[in-house]
């Protein structure tokens, strides 16, 4: 049997668990394919930066379980779960993966929301009579 590498992405509350295994290019999300998972062009194309990026399209199978967040959390946590293991699979692809950011934890997280005002930072509005 051909070797799993299972890697773990995250973004704001989405959570990417990832088994990629050499193959011919075939990404699977929550068991639906990316064109079906991911509508829009562009989150398709978050998703493929790090093949594109270090040259390995159609070079491997990708099978995601995805939960929690929006579609474009979901897409770069994913997109941050291919970096991890592409580069546990071949050492050599670290440094562009790095230099372009894709190893990045992004730790932006939504602000709480606190006792005595609307939202986290907007207050009521003021009134002077």
């Amino acid at each position: 049997m051909a070797e799993v590498t299972n890697t773990l992405g995250r973004r704001k509350t989405a959570v990417a668990r990832l088994y990629m295994t050499p193959g011919k290019g075939e990404i699977i999300i929550n068991g639906r394919e990316i064109k079906e998972y991911f509508p829009s062009e562009i989150l398709q194309i978050i998703v493929n930066q790090p093949f594109a990026l270090t040259k390995t399209e159609g070079a491997y199978d990708v099978k995601v379980n995805v939960d929690g967040g929006g579609i474009k959390g979901q897409a770069e946590a994913i997109r941050l779960a291919i970096s991890r293991a592409l580069q546990e699979i071949d050492s050599e692809l670290r440094p562009p993966l790095k230099k372009e950011g894709f190893l990045t934890r992004d730790p932006r997280m939504v602000e709480r929301k606190k006792p005595g005002r609307r939202k986290a930072r907007r207050r009521f509005q003021f009134s002077k009579r």
